[in-house]
């Protein structure tokens, strides 16, 4: 046996480990000695006795004094004084991508939380300092997630993607008492099947675009000819932010309707499918957070879905997004909250699925009307909007949400700096299609030295064994930056993206097209 004293740094990987069951090894493998908070059960320094296999850790050290995160590190060092610590939680953030980053960033500075995991988490979250990443726990396997949450003294869950959330890992943290921020899988439904979305919206009085439901191709496409173009068809399901196209004729709509009803392009998220009028005016995004009966807005967000310029090319997760949005007036937002998100939130409740969480309202702001409607909901943050409102948001995340988690939204505020923020999403060649995988990144140290404001979240990277940064997923880096307005702001984010040497990489050049206009018209 050989014992390690040790405050964990950057990433966790037991040694010889290439897939490791938390459970199991807990139980059979090794013994923890710790020191725990009297408050949240927060775990500072521990004793780990462990085999011999299991020796060593692998670490990528954590950088104290991130003049990025503004999280002074220097005392966060496995000497085992906690009292400094005993009012403070620790968190951890399921999901690997640039959302997660910008949550635990937020999450790194709130003055009331001491340690944020992130599983799996990404190479880019690691190096940053601003989580310690948990590779090998499996998050679809909710034994593994409690194991880990009981070992290390968790006091707070921030579940980010939709899957571990539709699959019910809320619901089994919530059953063993650790508080989760993120809804149960009878509330993720939400998301999860847009027919469910829309009857919800029917019978609770929510405007929404008109809309039927088909399962039969035949039966689809004579609605289509009935409706004409363009028109809008959507999977029933999850489709990993793909399983929607906007068809500009009668022929694009049959080929969609064919692709999900009867070549199976999305398995069983299309085996049902939504076609819906197409809505003209300006997409922007909305944000609650739900205690299950309160709401709490966030800021406006608006993002960009098309691929290319111009809004051009197939739709994507998120090509880049900014916030304030102008085009969400004080007015407007309101108006949102009256006839939307509250109206969502006491319909859930009703049904008997009480929303706890982020909902993410997917709006159209109608050109002949002026008024929202909701697109579509989503029960998580947004990505890459949610980079943008981490940025801005100046309050401690973390008893936001345990606020939330804990039905307390009552009494809560927000404070948000009055600065714009602006995300451009840099994507491997070929994406949202077949993209190329394996690709070198390099100067990203560069590109966050442009100003003091500017900030990288990575959503798809890697270390080759030469220590390199390399893409490993679609969209793949997050390149954010604050200023005092949005021209500014979108400035240093592209004179940041300039500086990162990534040939096959691609970015939009437009991002916030939409607003500059009403800049100008207003000066």
């Amino acid at each position: 046996m050989s014992c390690t004293s040790a405050y964990l740094g950057g990433c966790i990987r037991l040694a010889g480990r290439r897939s490791t069951n938390f459970k199991n090894c807990l139980q059979r493998d090794i013994k923890f000695s710790v020191s725990v908070s009297k408050f949240h059960g927060a775990l500072w320094s521990s004793s780990v006795n462990v085999p011999d296999q299991f020796s060593s850790f692998k670490f990528i050290p954590q950088v104290s004094n991130n003049s990025n995160t503004g999280f002074d590190q220097s005392n966060l060092q496995g000497n085992g004084n906690n009292e400094a610590y005993e009012d403070k939680v620790v968190a951890l953030v399921i999901g690997g991508g640039g959302r997660e980053h910008s949550l635990c960033y937020s999450l790194q500075r709130s003055p009331s939380c001491a340690r944020v995991f992130c599983a799996p988490g990404n190479a880019g979250i690691a190096h940053s300092g601003d989580a310690t990443c948990i590779p090998d726990l499996n998050i679809s396997d909710s034994a593994d997630v409690l194991s880990f949450c009981r070992l290390w003294g968790v006091g707070l869950v921030v579940i980010g993607p939709e899957g571990p959330l539709v699959a019910g890992l809320a619901n089994d943290l919530v059953k063993t008492g650790i508080p989760t921020f993120g809804p149960s899988s009878e509330a993720a439904v939400l998301e999860g099947s847009k027919d469910f979305m829309k009857k919800l919206c029917d019978k609770y009085g929510i405007p929404t675009a008109k809309y039927r439901t088909f399962t039969n191709p035949s039966e689809a496409k004579q609605y289509v000819k009935e409706q004409g173009a363009p028109i809008v068809i959507k999977a029933d399901g999850l489709a990993a932010g793909k399983g929607v196209i906007v068809a500009m004729t009668l022929e694009e709509a049959f080929e969609a309707v064919d692709l999900m009803l009867v070549k199976d392009l999305f398995g069983s998220a299309g085996s049902r499918v939504i076609i819906e009028e197409y809505l003209e005016g300006e997409e922007a995004s909305f944000f609650a957070i739900v205690d299950g009966d309160n709401a709490l807005p966030l800021e406006s967000a608006q993002d960009h879905k098309r691929v290319g310029d111009g809004d051009t090319g197939p739709n994507t997760g998120g090509m880049g997004a900014y916030s304030p949005a102008p085009v969400l007036t004080e007015e407007l937002q309101s108006l949102i909250m009256e006839s939307i998100i509250f109206p969502t939130v006491k319909g859930m409740a009703a049904e008997g699925r009480k929303f706890v969480g982020v909902l993410y309202a997917g709006l159209m702001i109608e050109k002949k009307s002026g008024l929202p409607k909701l697109i579509e909901y989503n029960v998580r943050f947004g990505d890459p909007e949610c980079q943008v409102l981490m940025m801005r948001l100046e309050s401690d995340l973390a008893q936001l949400l345990l606020a939330a988690s804990r039905g307390d939204l009552s009494n809560a505020s927000l404070h948000w700096s009055p600065e714009t923020a602006m995300v451009v999403v840099m994507a491997s060649e070929g994406y949202p299609e077949d993209y190329k995988k394996g690709t070198i990144i390099r100067n990203l140290e560069e590109a966050e030295r442009v100003s003091s404001t500017v900030k990288v979240f990575h959503a798809g990277t890697a270390l080759d064994s030469g220590g390199n940064f390399i893409a490993v997923g679609g969209r793949v880096l997050g390149i954010t930056a604050k200023g005092k307005d949005i021209e500014e702001a979108r400035k240093r984010a592209y004179d940041a993206v300039e500086a990162i040497d990534w040939p096959q990489g691609f970015f939009r050049r437009d991002i916030g097209w939409r607003a500059l206009p009403r800049l100008v018209n207003h000066a």
